[in-house]
């Protein structure tokens, strides 16, 4: 397998940060929103816990598929940007 050259490489390590960026933010709306059900339900709001469950569902769901789609990106092969091996070496001239 040949290496990915320098610059698809860092296309796809931004791609990949960028992403893992954006599971990292959800999941931390996902967890004020477990605190802020959790809260209005011991308060006595039990109407919350539905909607807020749905809610989680959704993020959980969309931090998966970002998931899925760094998998995919990091097992994708990108033959165009595959530097091509040398046919001269420093014997030939």
């Amino acid at each position: 397998m040949t290496p990915l050259s320098p610059p698809a490489r860092r296309k796809r390590r931004t791609a990949i940060d960028a992403a893992l960026l954006l599971v990292v933010v959800l999941l931390i709306v996902q967890m004020w929103l477990l605190t802020a059900t959790l809260e209005s339900y011991l308060a006595g709001h039990e109407a919350v816990a539905l909607p807020a469950f749905v809610g989680s569902l959704v993020l959980f769901l969309v931090s998966f598929g970002v998931y899925r789609l760094v998998v995919r990106l990091d097992l994708a092969p990108e033959p165009e940007d595959r530097v091509p091996p040398s046919t001269s070496g420093p014997w030939q001239i």
